[in-house]
């Protein structure tokens, strides 16, 4: 049995190589700063995670695999490189987890952990047993990963540290494409560039299923196209391969819509779908979905049926429940886009509801590059909260959220330092009726979750 550590093991993209590595019968250990969540759930599976970093930890493994935010000068790293432990970081370890199988990638600024778990559970519940790698817990599947033992690998092509070139897709799922990570990706042209190269990675035999309705998708694919390989696209809004008509509000908070086939899709019978999930981007993440399953031969009726089934990911529009008539809502928004689209899905969801957005912008690098598109963002909402900055892996800085309510035109926007005094604000001033929605990919879920326990507590004390 060969023996793998991986450093940062609590986070998204090694928390769910571990399980899979774990299923596979390798011995995994690994660690971390402190015991996420994540982590804890692989402690529960038989995994020995360690918190905090220490050379004794990478004893007797063959392999070490870090995370992007895991430094050269990491003890662990020091110590295995020291002893002659080959060393990889996630992208280079990438080609021989999905060894052997047919990759499925979903790729995009947004939406791709939503999409991957779309995948993976539709092709789950079409009897193909795939293995897949999703940068989420799927609230179906119950977990992030799976060996499975079908033909098809679906994963969550990451472009944070250019992860995803250490891909080999037979299929790219393309979701959308702007700028974003600028502490990886310094301009939009280097950002694009990357998912060029990515795209470039298809064989002359695989394919490219791209929404037309975004306009940087569309500008990809019109010079891989020209290249004459072969491209399927769908959309709600322009022409498209494959389309989304007829969207309607539906009584389990989502959509419903019927898929059309375009011009050239004969082949494609239609179909009605109908979803739980919130929000006009998960139409375009279903039929993404849907226009996939088609071109591997499955019948399209049964995706629909799954999909209806599909009931979300961990911290994507994540409803924790309702507590003296107050929704509280978790959610890992953390770009203006994403921003707009969960707000928008809640003002769908819960027409003439007041609506509460609370903000943790994350990263400095995000915030400053991307604040003129923030200060638009919030205009779904009826009240808007911004917490302090979470620096992630970044260096704290001389800028604070404080400056950022500046350029957020909203006339009831303020700013709250800390998650404790914005956890007491928020009991303090949330009604009967109002919906709660915390945006933060960052420790802001501790502010959903405090908040969520001390109204349920409002509502046993007063019946």
């Amino acid at each position: 049995m060969k023996h793998i550590h991986l450093i940062g093991i609590g986070g998204s993209g090694l928390s769910a190589i571990a399980l899979f590595l774990k299923e596979k019968g390798y011995q995994v250990t690994g660690s971390d700063r402190t015991f996420s969540p994540l982590a804890m759930q692989l402690a529960g599976e038989g995994v020995a995670v360690h918190a905090g970093h220490d050379p004794a930890n990478v004893r007797g493994a063959d392999l070490v695999v870090r995370s992007s935010a895991v430094p050269s000068d990491n003890p662990e790293v020091a110590a295995a490189r020291a002893a002659g432990i080959p060393v990889l970081k996630r992208q280079e370890f990438l080609a021989e987890l999905t060894a052997g199988k047919t990759c499925l990638a979903v790729a995009g600024t947004h939406g791709k952990t939503t999409t991957t778990a779309m995948l993976a559970w539709v092709l789950t519940c079409l009897g193909q047993d795939p293995s897949y790698i999703i940068g989420g817990v799927s609230k179906n599947l119950k977990r992030n990963a799976h060996a499975g033992q079908g033909e098809w690998f679906v994963i969550e092509a990451d472009e944070y540290d250019s992860m995803f070139l250490g891909l080999n897709p037979q299929a790219i799922l393309l979701t959308t494409v702007e700028h974003d990570h600028p502490d990886c990706f310094p301009t939009s042209e280097v950002y694009f560039d990357a998912f060029q190269q990515f795209i470039d990675r298809l064989p002359a035999d695989g394919l490219l299923v791209a929404s037309q309705d975004d306009e940087g998708v569309r500008h990809l694919v019109a010079g891989y196209k020209a290249q004459g390989k072969a491209c399927l696209t769908y959309a709600i809004q322009q022409p498209a391969d494959v389309q989304a008509v007829r969207l309607s509000p539906n009584s389990l908070g989502g959509f419903d819509f019927s898929l059309r086939a375009g011009a050239g899709q004969r082949s494609m019978p239609p179909v009605d779908v109908r979803l739980q999930v919130p929000g006009r981007h998960n139409v375009a993440n279903a039929l993404a979905v849907l226009s996939l399953c088609h071109n591997l031969g499955l019948p399209l009726s049964q995706a629909a049926s799954a999909l209806q089934e599909f009931s979300g990911t961990g911290r994507r529009f994540d409803v924790l429940g309702e507590a003296a008539g107050v929704v509280v809502v978790d959610d890992y928004a953390h770009h203006p886009t994403e921003v707009a689209a969960t707000l928008a899905a809640a003002r769908a969801r819960y027409p003439g509801r007041r609506i509460w957005a609370v903000w943790q912008p994350h990263t400095y690098s995000r915030t400053i590059t991307l604040l003129h598109r923030f200060g638009q963002a919030f205009e779904s909402a009826d009240r808007v909260v911004v917490i302090e900055i979470y620096a992630a892996r970044e260096q704290r800085e001389g800028f604070s959220a404080a400056q950022v309510i500046e350029r957020i035109a909203h006339p009831a926007v303020q700013f709250i330092a800390t998650l404790d005094e914005t956890s007491e604000y928020l009991l303090a001033n949330l009604t009967s009726g109002d919906v709660l929605l915390v945006l933060s990919a960052g420790d802001a879920d501790q502010v959903t979750a405090r908040v969520y326990a001390g109204l349920k507590e409002r509502e046993q004390k007063h019946g």
